[in-house]
């Protein structure tokens, strides 16, 4: 994928690309390939491992991951698209980042904001020099944030978000951070769309659950069928213009249908 950068100021690219290994000291050579198949077999395992999480760990196992190894990053968050469209920070690893994804949120700028609408990596090498986001720039140099670094989340036709990292040092963000960030973002995008769906069918399996409780309760309360019950918490719904699931929710727990009174 391209990336948003000054050719002019890029720094030169390392020609090892992988993880720096504690076993560089060694005298036997590294094979570059070799270790870059050993990281993507990682990054998938760990993937794998997310799956069955709660959506909060996902998402912090993700930020510490990135973390963890991805040259170059000093913070790290994500920007979450909600149901309601709007871009929401989460899990951030410091204040920093938090206050930082917030300010594009708010400005509709910023490299996390292009990325996610966008649909591609962006790197920033020094946001002293001149930006498309001034008034972001000038606000990420006062926290201390010189570069920066943003994938999209992206799967199928939906962006999720983007994987932002933050560096004090300038320049901080080679290729091999964009190489071991794509596949990091690729893998996230996976089990964060996973978990998504996750969320979904149990939030759609506990409505199911509550509707079918509300339900009984008023056929052996009245003495009705099952239809005539599913009608009359439908019929409510409508009238006071609320949720079925809300209407369920309301009558189990307090033994009244909103909009009525109790016996």
């Amino acid at each position: 994928m391209a990336s948003l950068m000054d050719e002019t100021s890029a720094e030169p690219t390392d020609d090892n690309v992988g993880i720096p290994s504690d076993a560089a000291a060694d005298t036997a050579p590294i094979d570059p390939e070799s270790e870059r198949h050993q990281l993507t077999a990682q990054i998938g395992e760990w993937a794998r491992s997310l799956v069955l999480e709660p959506d909060d760990l996902v998402l912090k196992v993700m930020v510490d991951e990135a973390l963890r190894i991805i040259p170059g990053a000093d913070y790290a968050s994500l920007s979450i698209v909600s149901r309601d469209d709007l871009i929401r920070s989460r899990a951030p690893s410091a204040m920093v980042p938090e206050r930082l994804d917030a300010l594009q949120s708010e400005l509709h700028e910023g490299p996390c904001f292009d990325s996610i609408r966008e649909h591609r990596i962006v790197r920033v090498p020094d946001l002293t020099e001149p930006t498309p986001w001034p008034r972001f720039a000038s606000s990420a140099v006062a926290e201390g944030v010189r570069s920066m670094l943003a994938f999209q989340l992206f799967v199928e036709v939906d962006s999720l978000g983007a994987l932002n990292l933050y560096s004090k040092t300038p320049r901080a963000f080679d290729q091999e951070s964009e190489d071991i960030g794509s596949g990091v973002a690729a893998h996230a995008s996976l089990a964060l769309a996973n978990a998504q769906k996750q969320g979904q069918l149990y939030e759609a399996v506990a409505s199911r659950d509550l509707i079918g409780q509300a339900k009984g309760i008023l056929m052996e309360r009245h003495k009705i069928s099952e239809h005539e019950a599913f009608l009359l918490l439908t019929k409510v719904s409508s009238k006071t213009n609320t949720k079925l699931r809300e209407v369920a929710e309301e009558f189990v727990s307090t033994g009244a249908l909103p909009g009525t009174v109790t016996d």
